[in-house]
């Protein structure tokens, strides 16, 4: 029970045109929102004071209409007619007034009409500021030589001067159409992007249920899309090709171990029935045997092969005289095929050429090359090898050259895929086609590799690369090379 309360409840997926338009609306809300803010904040204060300087121009205006006569203030008839006009120049609601008061502050004169409590509800006990923090006022001096008789009251509601309702209205568009554009943008952008994903995401889920013929017909725009596409194309290729390989590969490696057992079985029944005569079952069993053996090959190559595959093939590194370990495999190779009668020459320069490896695999990986060249050797003809040492700062390298039929340039870039065969090597020689895949593995986990140089119809050239051996700094870390026969 607790494990089920303890488990995770799996994350809802969503799809990246949802997700990335959904992320991207919420930013771009809050940023508009804190930009219209600072925006409206700005405008405001801007609006507010350009708004108590105009007022305060008109409350000069009025002041100097305003006459004095015995310290006393007298108001021009035609105030009303000059209010009137400047009253319509100004963005005004029913907040704004305009009052002209007394040194004893008693009000002589007011815009709309007032009484003298509504001057005292208007303003504070001290009559020098707005009762309400929602109305702002300038005061201006009437002044007759250097002596204030009064002051003049304009007054008018903060929102009438900040904001009017067409202000906030364009605003508010304005914010909502940046926002649909933006929007807008990153929808079509994140539909575009998600498009070719979603089929690429599509073709994987049809390969992961075995169906490699995938249609991925898309030509966009954005580099980085177009090797996508055309990475997952080539590779699904790659990989449809790779099950007919493999399906070709079981059906011929069922075939070449099927077709010894059922000519030992053939073969050994004879035998057994006295079908044939002694001598001529004494020769059925010698064929018998020759067949076990070469079965016995093929089951050696799968071994080796999977061995290495799954990396459980121990792989030493000693020094080695790569110039004396080839000089012995040649003479050893030709030792074992002195019916054939081939030719190896050993081409190296003069002295030592030391490297880092095994030489019982480096034997391995020389002899499958020159039993692979003795193979391709046309019928009638002597088979004829050339070896060359050479070495780089880094590396040595081992060139093998026969002088066989050649691969077929279609076969070129197949031939280290393993149990691929090619048709002129399945009609002249029976395998399992794991020599040349298994070679170049036994090179790379040398520190080195196994590649085809070169090929025509008057032979074929391989090149084994290996790490040249440097000394190093403590003596005793040396191991001599011993040959892999008497090792």
């Amino acid at each position: 029970m607790d494990r089920k309360l303890n488990r995770k409840k799996p994350k809802r997926k969503t799809s990246i045109l949802s997700y990335w338009t959904l992320q991207y609306f919420l930013i771009l809300c809050i940023g508009f929102i804190i930009i219209v803010a600072g925006a409206l904040y700005w405008i405001r204060t801007t609006s507010l004071e350009k708004g108590l300087k105009t007022a305060e121009l008109l409350g000069l205006e009025i002041a100097e209409k305003v006459s004095v006569s015995g310290n006393r203030l007298h108001i021009p008839p035609d105030l009303d007619r000059l209010v009137d006009k400047r009253i319509k120049l100004f963005n005004t609601d029913n907040h704004f007034c305009i009052m002209i008061l007394d040194n004893n502050n008693q009000l002589i004169y007011s815009k709309p009409k007032m009484t003298q409590q509504d001057v005292y509800s208007r303003l504070s006990d001290d009559l020098l500021e707005p009762r309400n923090n929602k109305f702002a006022g300038v005061t201006v001096n009437v002044v007759d030589a250097n002596q204030t008789l009064g002051k003049v009251w304009v007054m008018q509601s903060k929102k009438a001067i900040t904001y009017s309702s067409d202000t906030l209205l364009i605003v508010g568009l304005l914010f909502a159409a940046l926002i649909l554009c933006g929007w807008f943008t990153i929808y079509l952008l994140s539909r575009k992007l998600s498009k070719p994903i979603r089929q690429v995401a599509h073709a994987a889920e049809q390969i992961r249920t075995g169906n490699y013929e995938v249609n991925l017909d898309l030509d966009t725009r954005e580099q980085e899309m177009n090797e996508l596409v055309n990475s997952f194309r080539e590779m699904s290729l790659r990989l449809q090709q790779l099950e007919e390989w493999r399906t070709i590969s079981l059906a011929g490696v069922t075939h070449e171990l099927k077709t010894p057992v059922t000519s030992i079985k053939g073969l050994v029944m004879a035998v057994r029935d006295d079908i044939v005569s002694p001598q001529e079952g004494k020769e059925f069993l010698d064929i018998a045997l020759k067949e076990s053996e070469r079965m016995e090959r093929m089951v050696a190559d799968l071994l080796d092969y999977n061995a290495m595959s799954a990396g459980s093939v121990a792989v030493r590194h000693e020094r080695i005289d790569l110039n004396l370990l080839v000089g012995e495999i040649i003479y050893q190779w030709k030792i074992a095929y002195e019916d054939k009668s081939p030719e190896v020459a050993l081409h190296a320069p003069g002295g030592s050429f030391y490297t880092i490896g095994d030489a019982l695999r480096i034997q391995q990986i020389i002899v499958n090359l020159l039993n692979n060249g003795l193979q391709a050797t046309a019928s009638g003809q002597r088979a004829a090898f050339e070896l060359r040492l050479r070495a780089e700062e880094q590396f040595l390298f081992v060139d093998v050259l026969d002088n066989g039929t050649g691969i077929a340039e279609e076969d070129r870039s197949k031939i280290f895929e393993r149990f691929y065969r090619g048709e002129i090597k399945k009609r002249l020689s029976r395998g399992l086609g794991l020599g040349l895949t298994y070679s170049r593995l036994l090179a790379q986990a040398q520190g080195g590799d196994l590649t085809l140089t070169s090929s025509s119809p008057q032979g074929s050239l391989f090149t084994l690369k290996l790490p040249r051996w440097k000394a190093p700094d403590a003596p005793s870390l040396e191991k001599a090379y011993r040959s892999p026969v008497n090792a």
